[in-house]
């Protein structure tokens, strides 16, 4: 989790950083699982959260949540 408050906090605007943490820590918890539980392809997931991916907010959202996170506003 402080993996990802620090790319919030660091991200340039352009969710560079918080897309590169997501794609981490789903890699890391299995990309599989995190597809499934997102409700996605494992490759839609792949591509979503690759350095050319431009997910939408909604798939943010999605895998943020399967991977029992949540985004809070301070």
């Amino acid at each position: 989790m402080a993996y990802l408050n620090a790319s919030l906090d660091d991200d340039p605007g352009d969710g560079s950083l918080i897309r590169a943490a997501l794609g981490d820590i789903a890699r890391a918890r299995g990309m599989s699982r995190v597809s499934r539980a997102a409700g996605m392809s494992r490759e839609g997931l792949y591509r979503a959260l690759s350095a050319e991916g431009n997910p939408e907010f909604a798939t943010v959202m999605r895998v943020m949540r399967a991977l029992g996170l949540q985004l809070r506003a301070a």
